[in-house]
């Protein structure tokens, strides 16, 4: 495992557990250990970005809810209480390592939603170039359970891979990857490396350790395979020492998780991943060919429109049989995408009445869910009214 100091951008992720005591409220003297870590790294040139947990958690002991379940309003309410607190704490642990803070509250469709991801990203980014310390966590005042993360590991991997970070390390209640939840098997097998996340791998994880956490080694695991894609290494450690970061420049226990040998490009990434297609387009079998060959999806390879969706929305890209083939980013809204549908070129200006893009998604832009091998030849034969593979939908950008 490499030294944290030979990393140019960390992202740390840590548990509601780490930070706030069921009784006593915010654990300052953890705090301030690993402010005075994160001072460390950024002082050896690191850009670092944490994601904390622990509005919900310090709300309800602010409150003075106890332990019983809460409604989600209950919820919300304990979460923007506790957020002003953790902010302010945050603030002031950093500020005694002369670091500056910036709070960014992220929601779901923050990084779903190509123009606030675009915003989000823009937002970290100038934090980092003043110097700042992005402290980021889960809009838990307004998120319901239909459009939240659930957890803030596969928050901590979404930021991680927006913001191109080389190394994302998740603090938390246990030191690494056994080969079986060590609370229940005495005999577990710890695992320092992992070179691939398999299914063997997967299996391995456990649920939540501690009723203040949504997360547990399933969602960290999930957390992984989102960064080793992108190419950011992850580390699993426990973050119950104090100064758990330089712990592991110790060489304390941790499980080291390597990023992929060929990284997905971070942009397409995020457009492989949306949860749900904006909508969809039917295309023929010249624009499929043309897609597995690289080239931009033009409008006169799409025969069918479906879907309210606006411009720079994610849909996906179907084959006559309703397979989906790609998806990518869309430059026309649903109404014009309709309209245009079928046009060559030279016609989109004339029917738009204006000068508009030639793509209908630019090969930029998307990314191909099978390889050609995987499309049946029905697909590519049906002819008929269909754009021929040589035509102009397979000479676009």
């Amino acid at each position: 495992m490499q030294s944290l100091k030979t990393y140019r951008r960390i992202t740390v992720k840590i548990g509601s557990a780490l930070l706030v005591d069921r009784t006593a409220g915010l654990k300052r003297d953890w705090l301030a250990s690993l402010a005075d870590d994160i001072a460390v790294l950024a002082q050896g040139g690191a850009e670092i970005l944490v994601v904390s947990s622990g509005a919900i958690a310090l709300g309800r002991t602010i409150l003075g809810l106890g332990k019983r379940a809460l409604k989600l309003e209950e919820s919300q309410a304990a979460a923007a209480v506790g957020q002003i607190a953790l902010a302010g704490a945050w603030s002031d642990a950093l500020g005694k390592g002369a670091l500056k803070s910036g709070q960014i509250l992220l929601t779901l469709g923050d990084t779903e939603e190509r123009r606030r991801y675009l915003n989000a990203r823009a937002t970290i980014s100038t934090l980092l170039k003043m110097k700042a310390v992005p402290v980021i966590n889960e809009n838990d005042t307004v998120a319901t359970s239909e459009i939240r993360y659930g957890d803030n590991d596969r928050l901590a991997a979404r930021v991680a891979t927006m913001m191109g970070a080389d190394l994302l390390v998740l603090l938390s209640d246990i030191d690494g990857l056994y080969t079986a939840p060590p609370a229940r098997d005495p005999g577990a097998k710890f695992i320092p490396l992992v070179d691939r996340i398999t299914p063997d791998i997967e299996a391995m994880a456990g649920a939540a350790a501690s009723e203040l956490s949504r997360g547990g080694m399933r969602t960290k695991l999930d957390a992984g395979k989102i960064a080793t894609a992108a190419g950011t290494a992850m580390i699993i450690t426990s973050g119950t020492r104090l100064s758990p970061l330089m712990a592991i420049e110790r060489g304390e226990r941790a499980t080291f998780f390597r990023p992929s040998s060929n990284p997905v490009k971070g942009y397409k990434t995020w457009i492989a991943g949306q949860l749900e297609p904006a909508g969809r387009l039917t295309v023929d079998a010249g624009a499929i060919g043309a897609l597995l060959s690289g080239k931009s999806l033009l409008p006169a390879g799409v025969k069918l429109v479906s879907g309210n969706f606006s411009r720079g929305d994610t849909v996906a890209i179907l084959s006559p049989e309703g397979r989906e083939i790609a998806r990518g980013l869309v430059a026309y809204d649903a109404a014009d995408a309709v309209r245009i549908a079928g046009l060559k070129t030279a016609e989109i200006e004339t029917v738009l009445g204006y000068e508009a893009r030639s793509a209908m998604i630019h090969r930029d832009d998307l990314v191909v869910s099978h390889s050609s091998d995987q499309v049946r030849a029905s697909d590519q034969v049906r002819a008929g009214d269909q754009v021929r593979a040589g035509d102009e939908v397979s000479s676009g950008g």
